[in-house]
């Protein structure tokens, strides 16, 4: 591992990056970017968006946060008391009903990976995102970056539905992001480089992660065991003619699971 200008690079892994074969693939069958930073600004430029519509709607108090931000189960508001109630009496006591997940708002699992209200909470995130996305998209491909980001948030989210109280709201990149950690780890090993800094980078945000309020563990750690499980199935893909049939199966497999734990969930909830 080598100190950057900004964080650090496996060279290692930059070097199986930069490997090509005939069809202009990297290493572990994607389509090579033509520019690996690209995608990266996309996902914080989609970020800062969401950031700065909340921000000239209200902050903390925008509509947008109850909206986007993944919430287990709905409560009904009436004036500034919170109840614990249906949308149907919610709307009969002329309340506002604040939807969750297990009320059908199913796209908060994915909204929240976008959503932040604090400009540290998403400075930390993006320059998280900076660090490691290029390398990673470099190395696997847009799309399979791609699939490695969005799945690890995905985990991330499930992890929070199953394990965060009930009525809390959870947003923000970290379990995104804390996949590209875990996706970096995995790769590294994989490729016998030195794991020591990211070892280290995970020790210090563990002990952030749990010392810190309101924070949630549960999307970071769910986030970590994502990233680490789906670069796991694309860099130990058997190599061939199969290997992007593989990587899509074992990651489509991997979804499945999430989507039926969300189920489960809902079932308890409800």
């Amino acid at each position: 591992m080598n100190d950057a200008a900004v964080g650090f690079q496996c060279p290692s892994c930059l070097a199986e990056g930069k490997k090509a074969t005939r069809q202009g693939r990297t290493a572990y069958g994607g389509k090579r970017s033509g520019d690996p930073q690209a995608t990266t600004r996309i996902l914080i430029g989609l970020n800062v968006a969401v950031w700065l519509a909340i921000a000239l709607t209200g902050r903390g108090g925008s509509r947008l946060i109850d909206i986007l931000a993944l919430r287990p189960e709905g409560y009904c508001l009436i004036g500034r008391n919170a109840y614990d109630t249906g949308r149907a009496v919610c709307s009969a006591e002329q309340g506002s009903f604040m939807a969750g997940v297990s009320d059908g708002a199913y796209w908060q699992l994915v909204t929240n990976m976008f959503t932040h209200v604090g400009l540290l909470h998403l400075a930390a995130n993006m320059f998280a995102l900076y660090l490691f996305g290029p390398q990673m998209e470099q190395a696997l491909g847009r799309v399979r970056f791609l699939a490695l980001y969005l799945v690890s948030g995905l985990v991330g989210s499930a992890v929070v539905y199953w394990l965060s109280p009930e009525f809390q709201s959870t947003l923000g990149a970290s379990g995104a992001v804390f996949g590209l950690l875990g996706g970096f780890l995995v790769m590294t090993l994989k490729l016998r480089g030195d794991v020591k800094p990211i070892l280290i980078l995970l020790a210090i945000n563990a002990v952030i992660t749990f010392t810190v309020p309101r924070i949630s563990w549960e999307g970071h750690l769910g986030g970590l065991v994502g990233g680490a499980a789906v670069a796991a199935l694309l860099v130990y893909a058997p190599r061939g003619a199969r290997r992007s049939l593989v990587q899509g199966v074992g990651i489509g497999a991997l979804v499945v699971v999430v989507a039926v734990a969300v189920v489960l969930r809902t079932a308890v909830l409800t």
